[in-house]
């Protein structure tokens, strides 16, 4: 079974989200350097915590967010953002959000880097800041009923399943596969430490980059 989440059905954003827009745009294009670049290019410009806990080629932190290692890993990444990333760049604004998304995506490897300090494996993808934009949807917008596609074998169709339950699932999914990845041999595969970091980040500081939230603190 999968299940591919869509958009928020609960709620249109009042804005075209430009920013969202833009991120995937760079994203494709990132990809396509890669492409042509080919390992050496990939081997250059993703996070290798071992290089970052030595203090050299810190740029990479920014860069490997931006960067997939194929075809599925960029669909996939790019579908999730684009079913929660309009709403929260609606609620938090274009510029914070911008902001948001970037720290994020610090937050998410720097939690990798500390999960794995000696590894050389290089880090890359979008994730960690995906996993950001998604706990600010959590934490936000709970009960937004999000349009996702079901897939069963050859069944298909369209179902509504509740952000909390779509998002929750999935963030206790990212803890348990971290904590069992622990409990192996350093190696490659998925990098749940930075999902799991991402979306931590994402949803303690959601509300911070809110304009509601500091006009109601405000008084205003």
């Amino acid at each position: 079974m999968m299940l591919i989440p869509l958009t928020d059905a609960s709620r249109r954003p009042t804005q075209f989200p430009f920013v969202t827009a833009i991120i995937i745009g760079v994203n494709a294009l990132v990809f396509v350097l890669e492409l042509a670049g080919g390992e050496p290019f990939v081997t250059r410009w993703s996070v290798i915590p071992a290089n970052i806990v030595a203090g050299r080629d810190w740029v990479t932190i920014l860069t490997a967010m931006f960067m997939h290692g194929s075809w599925s890993h960029i669909i996939g990444n790019m579908v999730f953002l684009w079913a929660f990333g309009p709403t929260v760049e609606d609620t938090m604004g274009p510029r914070r959000y911008a902001a948001f998304y970037l720290l994020g995506g610090l937050a998410a490897a720097l939690a990798q880097v500390a999960a794995a300090p000696a590894s050389t494996v290089p880090n890359l993808g979008a994730s960690g800041a995906i996993a950001a934009v998604m706990g600010a949807f959590l934490v936000t917008y709970p009960r937004d009923q999000i349009r996702s596609l079901l897939l069963i074998f050859v069944f298909v169709r369209v179902t509504y399943i509740p952000a909390a339950l779509l998002i929750g699932v999935w963030a206790l999914t990212q803890f348990i596969n971290m904590g069992a990845l622990a409990q192996q041999p350093a190696g490659g595969g998925v990098a749940y430490a930075a999902h799991v970091g991402g979306f931590i980040f994402g949803a303690v500081t959601a509300r911070l980059f809110e304009p509601q939230y500091w006009m109601a603190r405000l008084g205003r």
